[in-house]
């Protein structure tokens, strides 16, 4: 079946979230230290004010064939659920991967928005969750999965069980979690080029959303 992939430079207005763990930094999600003035904060973070930032409003489709996502995902391997300050991620073990553009990308961790950070034909979603992987030379390609809010999703509340609720806190996941699990079973996709979402807002992260969105509780 064909996917759809879209090719964009459309900004979206909400405040956001990506990649590594900024612990205690200085920018924030409103005020003075909020997405506006991110790029006035220090020179590293001047990406903020680029041409190709996410996240986006997935709108403008063009219609092509994609490759099926080849993902070779371990089982068990979400151990470690960490507080940064901003989100709550999910350290992964080593081992799970996936092979895009010809070049393999390592599942590094997981992480969560609520509401989402991109939107599709303008809709955001409660949740959305990135899983970031990386090759061997830190280049940067993220898998963007959205819920609805619907039926409790048992794999979600392994991590939900034991949160931690600080900043810096960290807590294990036992058992540990299936990234697929989290993953919608149709893996059609759409697919644009974009950035980190949060400082220092670095460009050429190549990001996948896939189409059907999972359920989560309301609680």
């Amino acid at each position: 079946t064909a996917t759809t992939e879209i090719y964009t430079l459309s900004l979206h207005d909400g405040s956001s979230d990506l990649a590594a763990e900024h612990k205690k930094s200085s920018w924030a999600y409103s005020g003075e230290n909020g997405p506006q003035n991110w790029a006035k904060l220090t020179p590293e973070y001047s990406a903020c004010a680029g041409k190709n930032q996410s996240p986006i409003d997935l709108t403008g489709f063009v219609e092509a064939e994609l490759a099926p996502l080849d993902l070779h995902f371990k089982s068990l391997g979400g151990i470690e659920s960490i507080n940064n300050g901003h989100t709550v991620k999910v350290n992964y073990s080593e081992g799970t991967y996936m092979m895009l553009d010809g070049v393999r990308f390592d599942l590094l961790q997981f992480h969560f928005h609520a509401p989402s950070e991109n939107n599709i034909n303008g809709q955001s979603y409660p949740l959305e969750a990135h899983f970031v992987h990386a090759d061997e030379n830190g280049n940067l390609a993220v898998i963007a999965q959205m819920f609805e809010v619907g039926k409790p999703n048992k794999e979600l509340n392994l991590v939900w069980d034991n949160l931690p609720m600080r900043d810096g806190d960290r807590s294990y996941v036992t058992p540990s979690v299936h990234a697929e699990i989290l993953m919608a079973e149709n893996k059609e996709y759409y697919r644009f080029n974009g950035s980190l979402t949060t400082p220092p807002c670095s460009e050429g992260v190549r990001w996948i959303v896939l189409k059907d969105a999972m359920t989560v509780s309301e609680a």
